[in-house]
């Protein structure tokens, strides 16, 4: 089957062609089922978050193509009821991968989300995920929210937006914007943890790790108490977070104990990985900003979620909108 009249195909007769989990390749004149490697080793490229039809698929083999990348195999998948099947092109040749930023450009402006893996984990496995908390497991940054509370929002919120930028030392931001936040009574906390939101997808993603025997855990800039409640709500095994210091039921504007910063994060990812005695690659960690990224580093699988440009672009992958359930599209791929 010619591009041409790959990108003829709709995107009904495309979900007639291609049976879900199965993989195929191009003859001349239709698609003919194949089989991977019995140990792939290749580069995964996994197109996602549409209806895809013959045009869509056509147009990501040529950008892939112009990237010196051949396309040896498809596959239509879905991880999940609750999300659209995904496409997944494989090269039998291992690439360094394209930037994830370079690759949200593209697939952006033609209406769906693409990613590169070398080897991704495998949902069926015992896993670990590690996940950021502010603006990953939760929509909101906590700190600025009690920041609403001592009406110095704006003053914090520049101060966090910097640090989550990477222009600031995580620690010295920290101290800076908790120091401003002296005197709030902790009701006000309490209330504040009693209504987090929580990013859409994540309940039921962790859901889905549960039953498949993963490990899910917290590391935090943020604070332990907030932690604690995503914790209960998300059925988390455990959870890493600063402690704030009250007197009197008041903040006292400090942080007690260990700074969890960039480096702690992926101290707890390693830790985890090997009292868990399992292997790199069952490992991811998302996040959503500077301070994520050395512990997504250290995991098989690093993925920013919602991320701010340099974290995208330092990033293995990255989900850039919609439900964080479409992690599983990174960790269902057929072999």
């Amino acid at each position: 089957m010619t591009l041409e009249r790959l990108a003829a195909c709709s995107a009904t007769h495309i979900s007639s062609q291609l049976v879900l989990g199965t993989w195929v390749k191009f003859s001349e004149a239709e698609f003919v089922q194949t089989q991977l490697p019995t140990n792939p080793q290749g580069t995964f490229s996994v197109a996602f978050d549409t209806d895809f039809d013959g045009e869509k698929i056509a147009t990501i083999i040529e950008f892939l193509r112009g990237n010196n990348i051949a396309v040896d195999a498809i596959c239509r998948y879905q991880p999940s009821s609750d999300l659209t099947p995904a496409i997944c092109f494989y090269s039998n040749e291992t690439h360094q991968a394209l930037n994830p930023l370079s690759l949200n450009e593209f697939a952006h402006a033609k209406g769906f989300q693409l990613v590169q893996l070398q080897t991704p984990p495998d949902l069926e496995k015992p896993g670990l995920l590690v996940m950021d908390m502010d603006s990953t497991a939760i929509t909101i940054e906590c700190i600025d929210e009690i920041a609403r509370l001592a009406n110095v929002y704006d003053e914090v919120a520049a101060v966090t937006a910097q640090a989550m930028a990477g222009k600031l030392d995580f620690s010295e931001s920290l101290h800076q914007r908790v120091a401003k936040l002296e005197g709030i009574e902790q009701s006000l906390i309490d209330e504040l943890k009693n209504a987090l939101p929580l990013m859409p997808g994540i309940a039921a993603l962790c859901q889905v790790l549960k039953q498949h025997n993963w490990y899910l855990a917290i590391a935090s800039g943020g604070f332990v108490p907030f932690a604690e409640q995503v914790q209960k709500l998300l059925n988390l095994d455990e959870v890493h977070a600063n402690i704030l210091e009250f007197k009197d039921n008041k903040l006292t504007g400090r942080v007690l104990g260990t700074i969890v910063d960039a480096n702690q994060k992926a101290l707890v990812l390693g830790n985890l990985t090997e009292q868990l005695n399992l292997t790199q690659q069952q490992t991811v960690a998302i996040g959503d900003g500077a301070n994520d990224l050395t512990m997504m580093a250290r995991a098989g699988l690093g993925v920013a979620v919602h991320g701010k440009p340099k974290v995208v672009e330092q990033a293995q992958a990255a989900i850039c909108h919609g439900s964080l359930l479409q992690l599983l599209y990174l960790m269902t791929i057929p072999k």
